[in-house]
């Protein structure tokens, strides 16, 4: 029987890549003038940044623990092998809520091939980590080989970042009050990444053709064999910046697979309008 892989919609994977690969998708909540949406199923990203540009603040939610019972239940019930690949434990409790339902209908179905995996990543980071596990399963790969390649994956994906207004990070508790204001005030652009599953700043840049120039720095530093790899990048809504982006790794690095999807509602809910993100191996593909 083949193996299914999950995803949460954080990886911000299109509905495309779902179709194809075969995977099965649990939504976190998006919370918008009083109102609840599932996640990449009932709501749009581009209305959730429409909205953060009239100064309205959408929240998130974790998935329901009766999301992951039901469809833990479903394959444990049907003998079927699950590998969950989920969204840093650092930047939700949906991680912790998949094992504590793992651990429940285990009671009951004890010999259950449900596996739940902590990736540390997030967007299309994750989205990367998603695909390649989904290409193996549909290769006819096991689920220890599944597993130690999308863990190898997620264990070297780097997430370099950068926000094009410090006041959604600010909303989101990511920096402080004085910092956003400075920051807008001198036209600062930060440069974060992912280190431990964490957002964490990098540096500050004053400009937005240094920032170009700093985030390709980086790249090159942290990156290895480009042309043997898929490049993620996610934006804001903002994808001219993006393919400008995707056309200097192709010039640069001589990248040709590379994937661009809009960062999803609940992400974006806490990044914002002008993000743009790039994931890349630090190591050899595998």
């Amino acid at each position: 029987m083949s193996i299914k892989i999950l995803a949460d919609s954080a990886c911000d994977l299109s509905k495309e890549h779902y179709n194809e690969y075969d995977i099965e998708m649990v939504s976190l909540t998006v919370h918008l003038d009083e109102n609840e949406f599932a996640d990449g199923r009932e709501i749009k990203p581009k209305a959730i940044y429409d909205a953060m540009r009239e100064e309205k603040s959408p929240k998130t939610s974790q998935v329901a623990p009766q999301s992951f019972k039901t469809i833990f239940t479903s394959y444990a019930e049907s003998n079927q092998p699950l590998i969950y690949l989920a969204l840093s434990s650092e930047l939700s409790g949906t991680y912790q809520t998949a094992k504590m339902m793992e651990q429940e209908v285990k009671e009951t179905y004890p010999d259950a091939s449900i596996h739940v995996i902590d990736t540390k990543c997030v967007s299309i980071g994750l989205g990367l980590i998603v695909l390649r596990a989904a290409e193996l399963a549909k290769d006819g790969a096991s689920v220890d080989e599944i597993i130690e390649t999308a863990t190898y994956h997620a264990e070297h994906m780097e997430h370099i970042f950068t926000v094009d207004d410090l006041e959604y990070l600010y909303r989101g508790g990511r920096v402080s009050k004085t910092a956003a204001f400075v920051g807008t005030l001198l036209k600062i652009k930060p440069i974060l990444h992912v280190e431990n599953g964490k957002l964490v700043p990098l540096e500050k840049i004053r400009g937005s053709k240094k920032l170009l120039n700093r985030m390709l720095e980086i790249m090159e530093e942290r990156g290895t064999d480009f042309t043997n790899q898929t490049i993620g990048i996610s934006h804001g809504d903002d994808l001219e910046t993006a393919e400008k982006y995707a056309e200097m790794f192709k010039d640069k690095f001589g990248a040709h697979d590379i994937v661009i999807e809009m960062v999803g509602s609940a992400i974006g809910s806490h990044a914002g309008p002008g993000t743009i993100a790039i994931f890349f191996l630090n190591k050899e593909y595998k």
